[in-house]
């Protein structure tokens, strides 16, 4: 029997904040962390008397294979697209008055789903977004 994934956060980017903070602080910079990595960092957040939220710390973190791969391993069915996105979602452009609050914010592009139409178009469009923080 498989089992989904808990609730998201209500509050989205102060979860993505605090888990990006670890993440840096404990692994360095990188484009994308383990979900092993992903959990530990939960495990030192605030969050972590509350719900688990790691699972959507990886649909922000992780690459696609690794999320799906982890996913098969433990029987949860998370969508990495569908989690990416309401994860997103809640870093509109309306409630984040000040982009570098975010650290290190490098989205990854892979979980669109274009494939081959664009060409690689897509790709490196984190560290095209990653830059203009860099710059700010």
């Amino acid at each position: 029997m498989s089992k989904t994934c808990t609730s998201s956060p209500s509050n989205k980017r102060e979860y993505i904040t605090d888990l990006g903070e670890i993440l840096i602080k404990d692994n360095g910079k990188k484009k994308f962390y383990k979900p092993e990595e992903i959990k530990e960092a939960h495990k030192k957040s605030k969050w972590y008397h509350y719900i688990d939220f790691s699972c959507w710390g990886m649909s922000i973190y992780s690459s696609h294979s690794d999320f799906d791969t982890y996913h098969a391993k433990t029987g949860e069915v998370c969508d990495y697209a569908e989690m990416k996105t309401e994860m997103l979602s809640g870093l509109s452009l309306a409630s984040v008055s000040d982009w570098t609050e975010i650290p290190d914010l490098d989205i990854d592009a892979s979980w669109l789903g274009f494939g081959d139409v664009f060409d690689g178009l897509l790709e490196g469009i984190g560290e095209f977004i990653s830059g203009i923080f860099d710059g700010i």
